[in-house]
């Protein structure tokens, strides 16, 4: 046999292939959860367990949003997944095991559970090597993709949003972080901070303040990148607090209400649009009723117009089942007038939402799911104070403008109105007595400790305010030294002065020193040391006596 033989063999083989996929009808290995049918029809696996475990698996994810998630689910539930031997001499036969985060994604990929057939998803090719390279080709360049071919665990649309999260969450590993799952850290816009200046998405990074974790947004992608200083950091227990109060906020009764009568109105135009489809099918009805009568009164003996109209009538009984599908399907989809128990149902929401918000017993990533349902992003520009510009999922924009949060320090400073008490009664108190003073009215210092003589005196120094003995040596009172020197008398004579008055003095410290005043001219000096000897009568006699005698001799 010729090689061009051969070739034409093989051309023929492949159109046959091509042929029956295109038809659906190609045989295929299935994934577990389907099976074939004794007459070839895909149909779901007759074993229930198998069922309810790959249902499981998709009702998880579609609760969760993360494929990680799943795995974490079926490990802390002790769950196993089934699975289909393709080799050995166990070939098809099903076996348990505990679910594997690569078995998820291959079952969330696989679009023959959405009850799709699909051929030509990979393209082969063989390498400069020899080695052969398998590619994932894009949806628009498979061979063949028939939806709604044969049950499935879920609807195609269902699969189309499972695989728009799942892009969401790869491209959340690369630069682009605004899909990433919510995680349990207590940063709200985890994954949905916008940089204000570069327009890069900011990361989330942490910092223990009193045994708690406080979240700060970082735009660092592109300092990482070339070595250069970080974009901006932006604490964000003030950013998220304001969000969250905004979100609360938003759904308030009145948006409720606006809420309900959007529905009322899209119930009207649903309504419109019903009648309109319920007009196509009665026109459909028309038309196959008339191409019946015409085929009827046609003469049987007339073959060539009877078949021609046998087929204009089985035409239009195809487009009568058509339109009734149709309709059908829409009338089922749509949703009816609500009642009045929902109506009061959806308006309660609005005031237990605070409520359910604020408690602590709520998951953090319960708040996350909720905020990422209502907001785009928040983009972050830190000046001279926060702004966050909140974008709504609906279209609605927020501007938001909050201080900057002070630093560790500032937050440790003296209180502004302890500083100032302290500079006024410095002027008549020294430090003890102001530190009882304010304590009594129940001031305290920075980190919250009392105040006492020693912290009065730092914070005096610290803040550059006189004490109260240089306030009383400018107001001109004189140590002890200096006003002993001015009046000429002992430091001792000074303080005994004090005491009885002659001077006025005033407690300048802690040390019980004082400070005086200079006396005016007409001060009257209390007589000091000893009175003069008067001699007695009898001594002075004897001393009379023995002087003339003496004298004599």
């Amino acid at each position: 046999m010729s090689e061009a033989e051969l070739h034409l063999l093989k051309a023929r083989l492949r159109g046959g292939v091509l042929s029956k996929a295109r038809r659906g009808e190609l045989i295929q290995r299935l994934p577990v959860g389907l099976v074939y049918a004794p007459s070839g029809r895909v149909v779901l696996d007759p074993d229930i367990g198998v069922q309810q475990a790959v249902r499981h698996l998709f009702a998880t994810f579609a609760a969760t949003g993360s494929a990680f998630a799943v795995v974490k689910a079926f490990t802390t539930q002790g769950l196993s997944f089934p699975r289909r031997l393709a080799a050995g001499p166990n070939k098809g036969e099903l076996v348990w095991g505990p679910l594997q985060h690569s078995r998820v994604l291959q079952v969330l990929h696989n679009p023959r559970y959405a009850g799709a057939f699909f051929y030509g998803r990979h393209t082969h090719r063989i390498g400069p090597g020899g080695k052969p390279t398998i590619r994932l080709l894009p949806r628009e360049q498979w061979t063949v993709l028939l939806t709604d071919a044969h049950p499935g665990y879920l609807s195609f649309q269902q699969f189309e949003a499972n695989q728009a999260r799942l892009a969401e969450l790869a491209a959340a590993r690369g630069t682009d972080r605004r899909a990433s799952p919510p995680r349990e850290g207590p940063a709200l816009l985890q994954g949905l901070t916008v940089c204000g200046i570069c327009g890069g998405r900011m990361t989330v990074r942490y910092h223990t303040r009193a045994d708690r974790q406080v979240p700060e947004y970082v735009c660092q992608a592109d300092g990482i990148r070339h070595g250069t200083p970080i974009c901006q950091r932006i604490p964000g227990a003030g950013i998220d607090a304001a969000v969250g109060a905004l979100l609360v906020s938003t759904l308030t009764p009145l948006a409720i209400q606006a809420a309900l009568t959007v529905a009322d109105e899209l119930v009207a135009r649903a309504a419109d649009a019903d009648r309109i489809r319920a007009a196509a099918v009665e026109r459909a009805r028309y038309h196959a009723d008339l191409a019946r009568r015409r085929y009827l009164a046609v003469d049987p003996q007339h073959r060539l117009v009877a078949d021609t109209l046998e087929a204009d009538w089985n035409t239009t009984l195809r487009e009568l089942a058509d339109a009734t599908d149709t309709y059908q399907h829409a009338t089922q989809a749509t949703t009816g007038q609500l009642t009045a128990a929902q109506r009061q149902q959806i308006t309660q929401l609005a005031t237990d939402l605070p409520a359910l918000w604020n408690d602590p017993a709520t998951p953090q990533r319960e708040r996350k799911r909720l905020t990422r349902l209502l907001i785009t992003d928040v983009t972050l520009t830190r000046t001279d104070q926060i702004t966050a510009h909140v974008r709504l999922r609906g279209g609605q924009d927020h501007s938001l403008h909050l201080p900057i949060p002070l630093a560790a320090w500032q937050l440790r400073q003296t209180p502004p109105v302890v500083v100032s008490a302290i500079d006024e009664l410095l002027d008549d108190h020294t430090d003890a007595q102001i530190a009882t003073i304010l304590s009594a009215r129940g001031l305290t210092s920075g980190t919250g400790q009392p105040l006492h003589a020693r912290l009065i005196g730092q914070i005096r120094t610290h803040y550059q305010l006189p004490s109260h003995t240089q306030r009383l040596c400018d107001a001109g009172l004189l140590t002890l030294a200096e006003i002993a020197r001015r009046l000429a008398i002992h430091p001792n004579t000074v303080k005994k002065w004090r005491n009885d008055g002659l001077l006025t003095g005033r407690l300048a410290n802690d040390k019980g020193e004082y400070l005086y005043q200079l006396p005016g001219p007409d001060l009257t000096r209390p007589r000091t040391g000893r009175p003069p000897h008067r001699p007695s009568p009898t001594t002075t006699t004897e001393t009379t006596a023995a002087s003339t005698t003496g004298g004599a001799v």
